[in-house]
């Protein structure tokens, strides 16, 4: 710590004029221990924190710089790298590294007339044993600076894995349906059979839209709306736009409009779906979570509505 000091005042003061002043302080040093100090070589501790220190600034940098410490000693292990999740943590807080706190958002949902609304099929119970058995859907917004982007997402419940987006300048069907269309051309180009999907939105009225309900029908998919008012009740979907915003919109931001965003997005995405490591995924991410599922059980049993 003493060391340390002078070295920080050094470049300003000098060296010897620093110690000259530390005499007769609790920080006194004699001038032959702060030289014998930076003549000898790193312990093998310091070596060793200092190589962790480097790998952590890495991953911390390479992951939107969202990563706090549970995250990045479970990179660490992915990558053959034994340590301490209490040294990550003590190495994290000298480097001035922290992961990401998330804010809360308000909701962007236009309800629809409550006219032959679907039913509730998930009622709050956000679990499903393979993928293309339960989707999640929502909507969130931008604020750029030449006005409001929106943007939209599909969301596979068993692997957190994004499998329809959608950026626009405008909050009417198409945006919704535009990111729908590419979640079932991605699946079904993949082989996949989406009879008996739930795909579960909130009562806004892009997803109550006919054309919207038509699509799903087309598919085979089964619609689910949750209750009035109650976010709880489209929860998955809504943590997700949450982590979105944190996570890309306002620790990249500021957004010059549509077409940075719209770029940024596909890079996010990319990285959630093949990298981002999923807590709730014994920390993979998503693409490796059904990568696994697909080595042991191919076939996909679809979530019973009845």
């Amino acid at each position: 710590m003493k060391v340390a000091f002078v070295d920080s005042q050094k470049e300003e003061h000098g060296v010897q004029p620093v110690l000259q002043a530390l005499e007769g302080t609790p920080a006194q040093i004699a001038p032959s221990t702060y030289y014998a100090a930076k003549t000898r070589c790193a312990s093998a501790r310091s070596r060793r924190d200092s190589e962790l220190t480097e790998m952590i600034k890495q991953i911390h940098a390479e992951n939107y710089g969202v990563y706090g410490a549970r995250k990045i000693w479970h990179e660490l292990r992915r990558r053959g790298v034994p340590v301490a999740r209490c040294t990550v943590e003590r190495l994290m807080r000298a480097a001035g590294l922290r992961g990401l706190l998330r804010d809360k958002s308000p909701r962007t949902t236009r309800p629809a007339p409550e006219t032959d609304r679907p039913r509730d099929l998930v009622k709050r119970d956000f679990t499903a044993t393979a993928p293309n058995q339960l989707w999640v859907a929502d909507l969130t917004y931008v604020r750029t600076s030449v006005g409001w982007v929106y943007a939209a997402f599909v969301l596979d419940v068993y692997s957190r894995m994004i499998v329809g987006w959608q950026v626009s300048t405008s909050l009417y069907t198409d945006l919704a349906l535009d990111a729908l269309k590419m979640a079932l051309w991605r699946r079904q180009n993949q082989g996949a059979d989406l009879q008996g999907l739930v795909h579960h939105s909130d009562r806004g009225v892009q997803y109550r839209a006919i054309r919207y309900s038509q699509r799903l029908a087309e598919a085979g998919a089964v619609a689910s709306i949750g209750s009035k008012g109650d976010s709880y009740d489209n929860a998955m979907a809504e943590a997700f736009n949450s982590l979105y915003k944190a996570e890309l919109v306002r620790n990249q931001g500021p957004w010059r409009g549509l077409d940075d965003l719209e770029m940024a997005t596909v890079e996010y995405i990319d990285w959630y779906n093949n990298r981002r490591l999923h807590g709730e995924l014994s920390h993979i991410p998503p693409a490796e979570h059904e990568a696994l599922h697909a080595m042991t059980q191919p076939v996909t049993a679809p979530l019973k509505t009845s």
